[in-house]
């Protein structure tokens, strides 16, 4: 029977009890001159696109008699009822100074709300110390530009901003706590007068790349509560990959280790909150392009409910934030989720409540899939899970997940189907489809192209069965969380050469993503925390380790909530503590504020 808190609510059926299986790992490795070779070749024949279609698995899928007589569903949009407004207040405990140990503290939202209330600096002094550090020469200089696509002439626009925040500010009326805080947005989202390159090498003559009239809605509610967009975050091409290593543009850094990918494919964002340049930045996940570069990075990241923070004409993306700590996660979800009286869908959404404190608290845990993470991975994940037991008050309970290699496939072929559907018409020819991008996504869009409609159609069907699934458990358990790492990858290590010409590594690509990719087939909040740190293969630097919880559909301050407690556990419990990057950008001293701050040498770094 469905929940009446739901519109939309899947029937609770329980899936078979199949033992976990990764995905078959057959896809050739190809990088450099090799990878070049073969997309021209593969992207010119009908043959060879269906051969690495079936080497890959996806035909399978169809055959299973797990999908006979299940209806498709082709959007797991599941609707929570309820008063949708106004946004819950932020209460004291969002805004109070936690964690402020100086050799490990990200500011946060609250640091410059009271940097400007003091009077020591204003919205246009941080813009005139951050903007320069997102351009080429002194943000290529510093490291920090790498994080920023190109804005086009568009600095006016962020000294508009600023200099009205500062004004507001100067007449004591400031909008709120966000009135003047820098952030970034990812480069596929829309912001008024910004160009989306959505990880492209720009091209003049392609009308895909235009300025764009209106801000997605999401980025309105942060602008409309005075948010002072810096400019746009670069992303992995297309968002096709986890690793963030873009070709077109240049890959952002991963500030822990330079010597590792920052993550995919919200690369861009991850890196500039790591390195403390924004509190927060918009981001999306359609295959965890939030969740991944969160934990590469050492960052707190939220994918929300289906459509939760706006309609985006995707059965798996969502865009959500990514933020240094949970206050701002927090913030930042409260004001990119109000609804849009405009949009039938978004705009219907019930408010998303914190649990009462007498919630049972109950972690569900699929053992075999959870093992099957690098013993990095496992071991940090296992010491945060036993301490959410002991001294959270948790009961974990023993779970199945069905057929999720096959699930899998399923999610990864209708990302690229749609992808490549997107692709065709950024060119004024539509023949010249693929000119805008690179090697690995011209061999990728067309082997997506070959999946045959009875194939999509099962894919879509294997949502179903996921969907009645978790159904299924959460009318078992309220209030359950399914936990796994974020990814099983003790990160994701450089290879030499990548940077030049590329390379396509999809057996390390669906592994990274082997429990991300649920959330996106079944519509479903998910959030990452960082929970410690593992010693790295290459490079100088521990290796961030990342938790994951995902709940029912609508339980976004649910998964909050959780944040908040694995923040304490990094902060409190976990032995080493948090961790920042000596890269690290102490903005407060370098636009001489003393709150909170220590003193920063010339170029704003901590000493």
């Amino acid at each position: 029977m469905a929940s009446p808190a739901f519109a939309n609510y899947p029937k609770p059926v329980e899936g078979p009890d199949t033992k976990y299986a990764a995905p078959p790992a057959k896809n050739p490795v190809l990088r450099g001159y090799s990878l070049v070779a073969a997309s021209a070749l593969v992207s010119r024949s009908g043959v060879l696109q269906r051969f690495f279609w079936n080497n890959a698995g996806f035909g399978s899928v169809k055959n299973l008699s797990v999908l006979d007589g299940v209806p498709h569903t082709f959007d797991p949009c599941v609707t929570p009822l309820g008063e949708t407004g106004p946004v819950l207040d932020f209460e004291p405990a969002l805004l109070a100074a936690k964690h402020v140990d100086p050799k490990t503290r990200y500011y946060s939202i609250n640091d410059y709300h009271q940097l400007y209330k003091s009077g020591k600096a204003t919205p246009l002094d941080v813009v005139n110390a951050l903007l320069p550090l997102t351009k080429p020469g002194v943000g290529t200089k510093t490291g920090y530009g790498d994080a920023w696509a190109d804005n086009h002439g568009n600095d006016e626009l962020v000294f508009e901003a600023a200099q009205a925040s500062t004004e507001r500010w100067a007449a004591g009326k400031p909008l709120g706590v966000l009135d003047g805080v820098p952030i970034g947005v990812k480069d596929d989202v829309n912001v008024k007068g910004y160009v989306n390159h959505n990880g492209m090498k720009y091209n003049a003559d392609s009308p895909f790349f235009k300025r764009q009239e209106k801000s997605a809605w999401c980025v309105q509610m942060l602008q409309d509560a005075g948010a002072v967009v810096l400019g746009k975050n670069r992303m992995h091409e297309l968002g096709s990959d986890t690793c963030g290593l873009n070709v077109a543009q240049g890959s952002p850094t991963n500030h822990l280790n330079n010597e590792y990918y920052p993550g995919g494919s919200s690369s861009g964002p991850a890196s500039a909150v790591c390195a403390g340049i924004v509190p927060i930045s918009v981001a999306t996940d359609a295959g965890g392009s939030i969740r991944i570069p969160a934990s590469f990075n050492g960052l707190y990241g939220l994918k929300t409910s289906h459509h939760r923070t706006g309609y985006m004409g995707s059965t798996m993306c969502i865009t959500g934030p990514i933020a240094a700590n949970v206050a701002d996660l927090t913030i930042a979800y409260r004001l990119m989720s109000q609804p849009n009286p405009d949009d039938g869908i978004q705009g219907v959404f019930g408010r998303s409540n914190p649990p009462q404190p007498s919630a049972k608290r109950t972690m569900g845990v699929y053992r075999d899939w959870l093992n099957a993470a690098d013993p990095e991975v496992l071991e940090h994940c296992n010491n945060a899970l036993d301490y959410f037991v002991k001294e959270r008050g948790y009961e974990i309970v023993d779970i199945s997940l069905p057929h999720l290699a096959d699930a899998q496939l399923s999610h990864g072929m209708i990302c690229i189907t749609e992808m490549a559907e997107a692709a065709r018409r950024r060119t004024n020819n539509p023949a010249d489809w693929l000119s805008l991008v690179g090697s690995v996504n011209q061999l990728v869009m067309t082997v997506g192209q070959q999946t045959p409609a009875s194939d999509f159609l099962k894919f879509n069907t294997m949502r179903t069965v996921l969907m009645r699934h978790f159904a299924f458990l959460f009318q078992k358990y309220p209030g359950l969380l399914i936990m796994s790492p974020t990814t099983p990858l003790n990160g994701w290590p450089k290879h030499p050469g990548d940077a030049a010409l590329g390379m396509n590594d999809a057996n390390t690509t669906f592994r990274n993503m082997m429990y991300i990719f649920l959330a996106n087939m079944t519509g479903t909040p998910s959030v990452s925390v960082p929970i410690g740190y593992a010693p790295p293969k290459q490079g100088k630097g521990k290796v961030p380790v990342g938790l994951m919880a995902t709940g029912e559909w609508g339980s976004e301050e649910q998964l909050l909530a959780f944040a908040g407690e694995a923040e304490e556990y990094l902060h409190e419990v976990y032995d080493e503590g948090r961790r920042r990057p000596d890269a690290w950008l102490d903005v407060m001293a370098l636009v001489g504020g003393e709150h909170g701050s220590e003193k920063g040498n010339g170029n704003g770094k901590r000493q």
